[in-house]
């Protein structure tokens, strides 16, 4: 009879640290989508002003609150996409053929994120930043898929290298 093999430490630590880094990020977009119209613009402003001072030393910019508060859902949501396939990565060896799941939740938490909104006072929902939001995802998704890969990629070089070496 085979004995059930134990599942490594670094790939339970990765487990731990991956759903924590998810969670938080969905915990993150959630609560930027609490705040109430004055505070989000407030917010906004401020990254704002940062991002066109940093950017004025290089000579770009200025950026509006509207690119700012635009480019904060791409980076929010491609962030989830990027911890939503490292965990689908650390949970399955196939993750490729799974790849439909954070798939299916990066829209449903943009779907939940639009709603929320809607019930905020001064805040409203489009569908556009829908379809910004999952775009994101997927943006995500790539990121870390081209990441899995040039880690495979480097350990299957390391293992030919290996090979060579010991004949």
């Amino acid at each position: 009879m085979n004995s059930p093999t134990r599942t490594p430490w670094y790939l339970i630590l990765f487990r731990v640290l991956f759903t924590f880094a998810l969670v938080a990020t969905v915990y993150f977009i959630f609560a930027n989508s609490l705040e109430i119209a004055r505070e989000s613009s407030a917010r906004s402003q401020q990254v704002m002003k940062l991002l066109n001072d940093l950017l004025g030393r290089v000579g770009l910019g200025p950026l509006s609150e509207y690119t700012v508060r635009k480019l904060a859902h791409f980076c929010e949501f491609a962030l989830l996409g990027f911890w939503f396939m490292l965990c689908l990565r650390v949970y399955t060896r196939h993750f490729v053929r799974h790849v439909s799941w954070p798939l299916f939740f990066g829209l449903l938490t943009a779907v939940i994120d639009e709603t929320i909104q809607l019930y905020v006072p001064g805040r409203s929902s489009s569908v556009k930043d829908v379809l910004l939001d999952f775009s994101s995802v997927v943006a995500g998704l790539f990121c870390a898929l081209l990441i899995l890969l040039f880690f495979r990629l480097c350990a299957l070089a390391l293992r030919g290298w290996k090979m060579e070496n010991a004949n």
